[in-house]
């Protein structure tokens, strides 16, 4: 297990005015029948899509335009056809082609690839023991997803093909729920999983990348593939004394979010073949109060410039990522909204944050 302290202690971000503060109205407030909303994400895959985002909850995924004057536009909706079906995740990724695609997955465990040019549904991934919490998409080869369960598992799949490549599970993996997980921004080989057993877990796929390269060439059933198990992280971190319900890269560093009121950059330093001798460098802390309720997620730009972050009482705090010390660079909040705020998600170029409560 890693071991905080290393380096000098971290920058805490203050909840005083700033003078790099940044302006954001209420342009928009909708509300998509009488059911809450677990999943929303811009799509960064492709640039020209980056004004559209979609939503997902209970049996319904819709596809959303930004217009000019802050304006909404429905473009698609899909509901699913099992009525027990609640969606808690969703990721924009790619065929091959380049043709756009929307991932969705949640309560029943099964992942729904939408294909959105032709409005119908590509595949449909069955393998997960348990619900789906978290989707994520490998920007550098927006083919490639990753989904976090229930099950304790985080699996790896090939959406043009519908193969499932590697699993990470067993002797080392996580010992109750998988909450989030993403792929390291530059290093393909590299991917971070969190959850409810209070560590982040930072996995190395470099000794299977035979197979993620087979999955693209495979022609017989998808059932037939010699999917692989990853039993053993790279490094195991216990930055949190409670459950961890985000995490994200930036750059080599992590971003991590817990139940106690914060957000957690830290720098893993570790051997590629060991767990055991990794240290972790706590770099900088941004609060935000009233966030101590578990299943809240913040969010990025597509250029981490800046996170955006929820709470409990319905307020939205906006952090600046490149300074230290943490610069908050708004505080969000509206008088019909005072319900829990469990997603955001910011635009491409920082200039929308949409935001669903509870």
């Amino acid at each position: 297990m890693a071991r905080k302290g290393l380096g000098t202690d971290a920058a805490i971000g203050s909840l005083m005015s700033s003078k790099k503060r940044k302006e954001y109205k209420v342009t928009n407030r909708f509300q998509e029948a009488k059911r809450p909303l677990y999943a929303i994400a811009f799509n960064f895959i492709d640039a020209r899509y980056h004004n559209i985002f979609a939503t997902a909850g209970g049996t319904r995924v819709t596809i959303y335009q930004c217009l000019e004057g802050g304006a909404i536009s429905v473009l698609q909706a899909y509901v699913d056809d099992d009525k027990d079906e609640s969606f808690y995740t969703l990721s924009w990724a790619c065929d091959v082609n380049g043709s756009p695609l929307l991932v969705a997955g949640g309560h029943n465990g099964i992942i729904r690839v939408l294909d959105v040019a032709n409005e119908k549904v590509h595949k449909s991934f069955v393998g997960h023991g348990d619900s789906v919490n978290e989707i994520r998409t490998q920007a550098l080869k927006p083919s490639l997803i990753l989904s976090a369960s229930k099950d304790e598992s985080v699996r790896l799949w090939n959406v043009q093909t519908g193969i499932c490549i590697l699993i990470f599970a067993g002797a080392g993996g996580h010992r109750n729920e998988v909450l989030s997980v993403d792929f390291h921004p530059s290093d393909v080989y590299r991917i971070a999983s969190c959850g409810m057993d209070n560590t982040v877990k930072i996995w190395s796929m470099k000794e299977f990348w035979t197979y993620v390269e087979k999955s693209f060439t495979w022609t017989d059933l998808p059932s037939k593939f010699p999917t692989k198990y990853v039993q053993f992280p790279v490094f195991i971190a216990a930055v949190h004394s409670n459950y961890v319900d985000c995490t994200r890269w930036l750059g080599s560093f992590i971003l991590s979010k817990s139940v106690d009121n914060e957000v957690v950059l830290w720098e893993p330093y570790s051997k590629e073949q060991s767990t055991s001798d990794g240290v972790v460098d706590i770099l900088q802390k941004y609060p935000v109060p009233e966030c101590d309720i578990w299943f809240i997620k913040f969010s990025c730009d597509f250029h981490y410039n800046s996170m955006a972050v929820g709470n409990r009482e319905g307020k939205v705090y906006v952090w600046e990522l490149q300074s230290s010390p943490p610069n908050l660079i708004a505080r969000l909040s509206h008088p019909h909204c005072k319900h829990p705020i469990r997603q955001t998600a910011i635009s491409h170029d920082g200039r929308w944050i949409k935001c669903e409560r509870f």
